[in-house]
Formats: C-alpha cells, structure tokens, sequence
C-alpha cells in the first residue's frame, strides 16, 4: 500500500516546516501551494536531501473547488489518502475580510468536504487554528455559531457579516472568528471521520517566525 500525504501552502513558512516532517513519514508527499514555483523549490529540496517520500509539487489555490477535486483524483491515482496537514492560510495584513474567510475557513472546508471520501482507517488530518481568537475571546452566541458551522453555505459571508456587524469588516476582526471557525469545523470533521477510523484535530499556534509573520 502506497501512503500518501498533502501538505497545503507548502510552499515556505510552517507548511514548509510540515512537509519536511511528513517527508519521513509517507510514501508520497504532495506540496499543496498556489505558489507553484515555492512548491516545486520545497519538492527539490526534500527529494534532494534523501527523504523516504517522492515530494510532488501540486499548484492550488484551497478555494479552487475544480483543483481540489483534482487534488483528490491524484491522490486515489498514487495510493491511499494517510496524512494532511492543512497550513495555508492568510493573515489580516494580507487581504479583506472576505478573502480571509474564504481562504482560511471557506478553504478549509472545501479541502475537508473534496477529501472526506478518502478518508480510512488511520487517516489523520491536521488544520491549523490559531491563538487569536482567544486573544480576541470570540464566544459566539448560538445564532451565530450556528452560522460558523455551515461555511460552505452559499450565503455565509453575507450572513455571518449580518450577525456579527459590521466591525467584522476589519480584517483584523474577521481573522480570529475564521480561525474560530476553523477550530469548531475540526470537532464536527472529526465526528465524521470517526467512524471509519481517521482522527482529525486542530492546532492553534502563537506567532511563529514566518515569512508571513514577520
């Protein structure tokens, strides 16, 4: 059995660091970044230093519902579906509210719904989080938790704006309530993937030395 692993915005930063921890730890390793190029460099620099993966650059942008299903077919085409470590993401200095919903909670979704049918005994999927929103001590109501836990709903931004207000606007407001979002996905991910014996959870980093940190 060929085991394959996914590391998204592998790239540079902590999905680098990923990539070069799973490197040991699966047959294949694809490097999930929209940067191709920062992919394709990470990918040299594993097979180059003898890792025990064939690293496979894969251009993607996590919100791009047809590239996701071609992630997915690549992965039934090498073998099965054994580990994902989900880094890409967006800071609030990067983009507006908006895009940080889409790409760190949207996006993340999208990743979890496309793989789901992948999913076997042993199959572990790890999302990053962050510290922010019990910085920012984002306890949302039942209304607008309920909101959170249907991101892919094709009027979330526009409700989750009329729930929240507009302060939400602000990238730096919407930021920790996505990384909120995303850390309440991972338990509701978890209870579907229970039953066929794949674990998932989330992580919630303080500020690491990054690219996109510093």
């Amino acid at each position: 059995m060929t085991t394959v692993g996914i590391v998204t915005g592998a790239g540079r930063g902590m999905g680098e660091a990923c990539a070069q921890r799973l490197a040991d730890m699966v047959d294949v390793l694809l490097l999930v970044d929209r940067d191709a190029a920062g992919a394709a460099a990470v990918a040299k620099e594993l097979d180059d230093t003898g890792h025990r993966a064939a690293a496979e650059p894969f251009g993607l942008d996590v919100t791009d519902r047809e590239g996701l299903v071609r992630l997915a077919e690549r992965v039934v085409e090498l073998g099965t579906l054994r580990a994902v470590a989900h880094a890409a993401g967006i800071s609030p200095s990067m983009a507006d509210w908006r895009r940080v919903f889409e790409v760190d909670l949207i996006g993340t979704a999208l990743l979890a719904e496309t793989l789901r049918p992948l999913a076997t005994e042993g199959t572990a999927h790890v999302y990053f989080s962050s510290m922010s929103p019990l910085l920012a001590r984002v306890e949302p109501d039942p209304a607008i938790g309920a909101i959170l836990d249907d991101p892919l709903h094709e009027d979330f931004l526009d409700r989750i704006r009329e729930a929240v207000g507009p302060d939400i606007e602000q990238s730096t407001m919407a930021y920790p309530w996505a990384k909120h979002g995303v850390a309440r996905f991972a338990r509701r991910e978890a209870v579907r993937l229970g039953p066929v014996g794949a674990r998932v959870c989330s992580l919630a980093p303080g500020i690491i030395d990054t690219p996109q940190g510093r």
